[in-house]
């Protein structure tokens, strides 16, 4: 899946250059980004509807671009969305995309069984406050858990809360 995002060329999309294996283990080499993710800021509350506005559509086109490529990104989230410091947009972090012909369950058959990441059926893996409810069930998803996953993103941006609060996953 890292290789196949590999191959969208996009201007919100991070480039990777290189996916290689030495003898410390596996690594992507990207471009770098001159910005910082989007967490930062959130941190002061909800975000001026200008910036929210032109951050919003540069994400949906970024998701748009992967859709169409046939991937599943699985994780949007601010630690996984970088603003340059010209405004533009980048989505990082592609580790849990899926090819949208596969079966995108949560379940990842291609680790080897001795690592620590294989999952079980219904297992989950995400960040549990932007996952649609069918990947927090360990369900089956596709394109639209990204759409409701960069929802949650917005409300976030707007309100400077995020909308589902709870003191455990559960």
């Amino acid at each position: 899946e890292a290789q196949a995002a590999s191959g969208i060329s996009h201007p919100n999309i991070v480039t990777v250059f290189e996916i290689e294996e030495n003898e410390c283990g596996h690594f992507i080499a990207t471009e770098f980004i001159d910005g910082q993710t989007l967490r930062p800021r959130l941190a002061g509350g909800g975000m001026k509807l200008k910036e929210t506005l032109d951050i919003s559509i540069q994400l949906a086109r970024a998701l748009d671009a992967a859709h169409t490529a046939g991937i599943v990104h699985r994780d949007i989230k601010p630690e996984n969305i970088m603003v340059r410091i010209d405004g533009l947009v980048k989505v990082l972090d592609f580790g849990l995309a899926k090819l949208s012909g596969d079966d995108l369950g949560t379940t990842d058959d291609c680790l080897p069984s001795t690592s620590p990441l294989q999952t079980g059926p219904g297992a989950v893996m995400g960040t549990i406050s932007y996952m649609s409810p069918e990947q927090s069930l360990g369900r089956k998803v596709d394109h639209r858990t990204d759409i409701f996953s960069l929802g949650v993103v917005l409300y976030e941006m707007v309100t400077g809360a995020k909308p589902f609060t709870g003191e455990s996953p559960e």
